[in-house]
């Protein structure tokens, strides 16, 4: 038998027979109503955005301009010049000539310091006592934390004066440090925090022998990091831009802040701008290479309570 013969098939192309070009149907009213709203919307969003930005960083803009600037630049010239000809940074030396600023700057450091690390230690022992621990009196506690945050601090600057004058405590560090060593933002938002724990954990933690010591040691703290480092942000950035308290509280020039020290640029160069921007700048520096090398702290410690595994 002769094997059958199979013949090849060629594919033939077809022409593409294009198809019937389908036109959109078109918008109802009520359609095109709600679009124009969401544009709308979004367009006084962005310019809000804007008008915040200007308003927020255009006075720190124009002080690092100003300081920046040269002799012969002017400074309130119109229409007002940002970007300077010939930038120098001779104003920066002419405030630190003149003031002792990195010894102020150190004073602040020390301070700001201080109060960060007491803010963490005894916020989060008193936001623990307040989420966890069960006694009498605790609501009228946590009551008396709130309404600290709502006194304005002129009406009891008179008392906490002499506080420090019968503790022998003006004209240090001490004095300056010691009225912000605990705010009753810190201890909310540790309370806060603690509140958002599971209770499985410690409860786990009670059945093996824990104290409270121990479950406050090393189980709730440790689980909320991100809370104690906005709480260190937050107290780090309140105590090195104090004014007032440090120049009610300090007498010796000597021992003065950066935010107090730099007041006097303004009285030996009160027609020279420049260099008073660039005292501001010098103190503001700082604080902005915090934020930046801790924003994600920032951003996401608020709300983080979770246990990690």
């Amino acid at each position: 038998m002769s094997a059958p013969t199979t013949t090849p098939q060629t594919d033939t192309a077809r022409p593409v027979v294009p198809g019937p070009h389908k036109t959109p149907a078109p918008l109802s009213p009520k359609t095109r109503a709600v679009r124009l709203r969401a544009a709308g919307g979004t367009g006084v969003r962005y310019v809000l955005l804007l008008v915040v930005l200007v308003v927020t960083v255009g006075p720190f803009l124009w002080q690092l301009s100003t300081s920046l600037k040269g002799a012969g630049e002017s400074v309130f010239g119109y229409p007002p010049q940002l970007l300077p000809h010939k930038p120098t940074l001779d104003h920066y030396a002419s405030a630190a000539r003149t003031v002792p600023v990195f010894s102020y700057a150190f004073h602040s450091l020390l301070v700001s310091v201080g109060c960060a690390v007491t803010n963490c230690l005894f916020g989060s022992l008193a936001g623990y006592a307040l989420a966890r621990m069960e006694f009498r009196g605790r609501r009228i506690a946590f009551g008396i934390f709130l309404a600290t945050m709502i006194i304005p601090f002129e009406s009891i600057m008179v008392s906490e004066f002499l506080m420090m004058r019968s503790l022998h405590l003006n004209d240090t560090l001490i004095g300056v440090m010691l009225p912000l060593a605990t705010t009753g933002l810190s201890i909310l938002l540790f309370r806060n925090a603690f509140l958002g724990l599971p209770r499985e954990i410690e409860e786990a933690a009670v059945l093996d022998g824990a104290g409270e010591w121990q479950r406050y040691a090393r189980i709730a703290l440790p689980s909320v990091r991100g809370t104690t480092a906005v709480v260190a942000i937050f107290s780090f950035v309140f105590a090195w831009d104090d004014f007032l308290w440090p120049l009610i509280v300090l007498s010796d020039p000597a021992h003065y802040t950066l935010t107090v020290g730099i007041q006097y640029l303004s009285g030996t160069f009160t027609n020279d701008q420049r260099v008073v921007a660039a005292g501001t700048m010098i103190a503001v520096i700082p604080l902005l290479l915090l934020f930046f090398g801790l924003q994600r702290y920032f951003f996401r410690g608020v709300g983080e309570g979770a246990v990690k595994g």
